[in-house]
């Protein structure tokens, strides 16, 4: 038993020996190879160095230093090949950054530089003495920008991480073209002394607004918080100048995080968050709200911007952001309470450090020329998208989310992007931005703006006051169908009614925003009110308000909402009838014409066909058949020689009667209508105008009529009328008795005025002479005023929609009157009228002839063709002689010499047998 037992112990400890001996050998092997790579790798190794500058108070420069640090490390651990990568980092609050990469580049030979460097920071490094830097690449982490004004030269080894900046401007003027925002206020913190990318962004902000109809106001530069001692007082003061501006979009076009919450917290102590503000930031202060205490944007309820999208559904980007967060919160545990989320500027910096690291991975040797082709090479999908070059640049179109704050958070509503602008969804893939979901293109969703409001601001207002605009309106027009103020005393109120009124509340509502107004009765004349918009005692002016030259000058119009010229209206009179030749006027000249031609086509036709039959009652010599046939043309018209032919005592063809048939249908019909007409051209009374022209008015020393105080006095003066001739009147229903009275001869109004006059008195006056064109009725408002342009773009849907013209029939044109009191057009009637019988006899002409002369070419046939035979043999013959001429002046015009050599050998008979035998 016991010898069993220490048995079993021994083969265990064998067992234990020979696994412990197989182990160790495998081991030593192992580190043999190891050594072996590791003594290889010092033979062959590639040492690259990669340098960095990074602005390390700031929380872009904070989380560019750990994402670069993740690559570098996350580098080494893929790299299985004989590359050491070292990194070094240069740190700069405020300064240059020209100035450290020269530091990077002679102290610590570094052969990239990753950094915010600039175009011109770039070219002054790399104009430097010394050549072995000038082929360093350099990777711009700065938004690019591309001008027609850069003063130095780009270097070729300047490489741009990021996207061009004119796609954030185009994406302010997309937000701000949505919401039909005429003009903004441009803010924009100084980034960098030594760029002139600030001045850039104005520019293609500039240009970007003009494609969708909008213009910056104003702008402000504001110097960086750093170089102000007291940065919120400073704010304070520059905002102070902005609030009393009518213009409340506010665009920030560029800041820093610090410098957008400074902002927004003083923007708030002002009241400018309130309701009609409009704010609008870009990516670079939109894509870090995530790393701030939610406390703090209760400063920017109500808020819009834009941010790059990043696709944060990858399985990178989670382990990523897992790894950013650990790492950040252990180097910076200050921050904990915040957020330390990755933005896009540390993806960007990530992929910047992996693309330079993949680069120097594929190079044999560490030189720098070849390293920055080899960087534009790269074609591979990062963090922030599809990370490839062309011409220096990062080759993709950025794709934006719209954001709005909300609370303590903000809520995305959109995505923006070039291709597709606003979309519901929108997705990178392979380099390409995709659109999905069933959204509508340019819907923006719910958006809560400041002041909590979900009605979209209007982006401006007048004066800066808070309360509705005050809109004049004639009270003393003479026409108050344009606008009628009534006041009734038992309810202490006052009623504004009338088509212009009208015509202005129908186009508010087109309006894509809420227009408080009240209407105020204005009593002065209308050059007076004008002047009122204009030194602002006033806000607008609403009514049938002339646009002028001279009132042009002092405000400013909307677009015409109706024509306007300027019309001459008189009395009418009997029409003197001139009994000469009165029966002609019953048919124009172009139905007597055809009814005369009609009536010998016909006659012409029933003559030929009994011809052709053989009628003796239709024959005799040629003169006689002339004779005939127009006499018949003649007597066709006489309803009893018609009769007598239809009975068969003349005619005996059927196709004749058939002829006369639809040509009596024709005279029937024609003779009833030239009845009915030349009896009411004899009595019914016609009548015209007592006045025909201006002319005759300043010939005759005339006195005219116009409204009260209207502009319509200096034109009349303009027109050669003496003053003390103009008589002013100051209501329609004084215009009739002046005409009776003999007061005036004549009266001038407005087209819209003319109308709503001779709609009221519709007898016993009429328009005459010319029409001076004029610029139409519109609306008023102040110089520069963003309204007039909304107004404008409304009146014209009005107009479009036909609200305008039904408004003028129902309010200005309609009228009792049952029939006008003069006829003005010729009364003779036309062709047009007949055109059925006409044509119908016509054609039935047509036919009997074609007929009749078929049958007249058959009876003759024998003649006809021996005719045709002789006119043939005579016209062969005169070609026959033709053809021998030109053959014969062909040959006469060779040479003469070799023409009579050939004559000397032929002999004289043969030459006449040859003659005799072509002719």
């Amino acid at each position: 038993m016991r010898s069993a037992t220490t048995n079993t112990i021994f083969s265990l400890l064998v067992y234990f020996l020979l696994i412990h001996h197989a182990t160790f050998s495998l081991a030593y092997n192992k580190n043999d190879v190891n050594d072996s790579i590791y003594d290889d790798c010092n033979i062959n190794m590639i040492k690259w160095r990669i340098g960095a500058i990074i602005n390390p108070t700031t929380r872009v420069g904070k989380e560019q230093k750990i994402a670069m640090e993740m690559a570098v490390d996350d580098f080494n651990a893929q790299n299985s090949k004989c590359l050491q990568l070292g990194f070094n980092f240069a740190y700069y609050s405020h300064g240059p950054a020209a100035s450290l990469a020269t530091y990077l580049a002679k102290k610590k030979q570094v052969h990239a530089i990753l950094g915010p460097l600039t175009h011109q920071e770039a070219a002054l490094f790399s104009n430097f003495d010394d050549e072995a830097y000038k082929d360093i690449p350099i990777i711009s982490l700065t938004p690019a920008a591309t001008y027609s004004t850069i003063l130095l030269t780009e270097p070729t080894s300047l490489i741009h991480m990021s996207n061009d900046v004119k796609f954030q401007m185009q994406c302010f003027a997309a937000l701000v073209g949505h919401f039909k925002w005429r003009k903004v206020i441009a803010l924009y913190e100084i980034s960098n002394s030594f760029s002139n990318l600030d001045f850039g962004l104005i520019t293609h902000l500039s240009d970007s607004l003009k494609l969708v109809d909008s213009s910056i106001e104003y702008h402000l530069a504001f110097p960086p918080l750093f170089s102000v001692s007291n940065s919120k007082s400073f704010i304070q003061e520059e905002l102070e100048k902005l609030r009393i501006k009518n213009v409340k979009v506010f665009v920030v076009a560029q800041c820093s995080l610090h410098f957008g919450l400074v902002l927004f917290e003083v923007a708030t102590e002002m009241g400018m968050m309130g309701k009609d503000y409009v704010w609008i930031v870009s990516d670079n202060m939109a894509s870090l709200l995530d790393s701030v205490e939610p406390s703090v944007l209760l400063n920017m309820q109500g808020v819009i911007g834009f941010k790059a999208n990043v696709n944060v559904k990858t399985e990178s980007f989670r382990e990523f952001n897992v790894k950013f967060r650990r790492k950040y919160r252990l180097e910076y545990p200050e921050e904990e309470e915040g957020y330390p989320s990755p933005s896009a500027y540390a993806l960007k910096a990530y992929d910047a450090t992996w693309a330079t690291a993949k680069a120097m991975e594929k190079l044999s040797r560490s030189d720098s020329s070849e390293l920055v082709k080899s960087i534009l090479l790269s074609d591979f999908e990062g963090l922030s998208g599809k990370v490839s070059f062309k011409n220096g640049m990062l080759y993709q179109k950025p794709t934006y989310r719209i954001i709005n704050v909300i609370g303590k958070s903000y809520r995305e509503v959109s995505f923006w992007s070039p291709e597709f602008g606003f979309s519901e969804d929108l997705v990178e893939y392979n380099g390409m931005t995709l659109k999905i979901g069933n959204g509508l293109e340019g819907d923006l969703g719910s958006i809560l703006w400041p002041g909590g409001k979900q009605t979209v601001p209007k982006g401006w207002t007048i004066g800066g006051l808070e309360k509705p605009l005050r809109i004049g309106v004639p009270a003393r027009g003479a026409f108050n169908q344009f606008v009628k103020v009534k006041f009734i005393q038992e309810r202490n109120e006052t009623l504004i009614d009338g088509f212009s009124v009208h015509v202005f509340e129908a186009a508010v509502r087109k309006l894509p925003y809420y227009l408080p107004y009240v209407l105020v009765p204005f009593y002065g004349n209308y050059d007076e009110m004008v002047e009122g918009v204009s030194n602002k005692s006033l806000d607008a002016a609403v009514g049938d308000t002339e646009i002028l030259p001279d009132r042009y000058e002092l405000a400013e119009f909307s677009q015409p909402y109706i024509d306007s010229g300027l019309v001459m209206v008189v009395t009418e009179r009997p029409r003197l009838k001139k009994t000469n030749f009165i029966v002609i006027k019953a048919f124009k000249l172009k139905l007597w014409i055809l009814l005369a031609v009609m009536s010998m086509s016909t006659g012409v036709v029933i003559w030929l066909n009994e011809y052709v039959n053989e009628n003796p009652d239709f024959s005799g010599s040629f003169p006689q058949l002339i004779g005939s046939m127009l006499w018949f043309s003649v007597t066709v018209l006489s309803f009893s020689q018609i009769w007598e032919i239809i009975t068969g005592e003349v005619i005996r063809s059927n196709l004749s009667r058939l002829v006369l048939t639809t040509w009596l249908c024709v005279v029937v019909v024609v003779t009833a209508c030239f009845t009915a007409l030349l009896s009411s051209i004899m009595t019914v009374p016609r009548l015209e105008p007592s006045v025909v022209n201006v002319d005759y008015l300043l010939r005759t020393n005339a006195a005219v009529g116009c409204n009260n105080k209207s502009f319509i006095i200096k034109y009349l003066v303009n027109l050669q009328f003496k003053p003390e001739n103009i008589k002013e009147i100051s209501s329609i229903n004084d215009y009739p008795n002046a005409f009776e009275k003999g007061e005036i001869s004549a009266a001038f109004f407005v087209v819209p005025h003319a109308k709503v006059f001779l709609a009221k008195f519709c007898k016993g006056y009429t328009k005459s002479g010319p029409v001076y064109k004029l610029g139409g009725f519109g609306f008023v408002f102040p110089k520069g005023s963003p309204l007039a342009v909304d107004i404008s773009e409304a009146v014209l849907k009005v107009s479009q929609s036909g609200e305008i013209r039904q408004l003028e029939e129902q309010m200005l044109i309609s009228s009792n009157c049952s029939s006008s009191s003069a006829v003005e057009h010729d009364p003779g009637l036309g062709p047009e009228l007949f055109s059925g019988p006409l044509l119908i006899s016509g054609a039935t002409c047509g036919i009997v002839f074609m007929i009749s002369i078929a049958r007249l070419v058959r009876k003759h046939w024998l003649y006809l063709s021996s005719i045709i035979a002789n006119s043939a043999n005579v016209v062969l013959r005169c070609a026959s002689l033709v053809l021998t001429q030109c053959y014969t002046r062909t040959v006469g015009s060779r040479s003469v010499k070799d023409s009579n050599s050939v004559i000397e050998q032929i002999p004289n008979n043969q030459q006449n047998i040859e003659m005799t035998e072509v002719f």
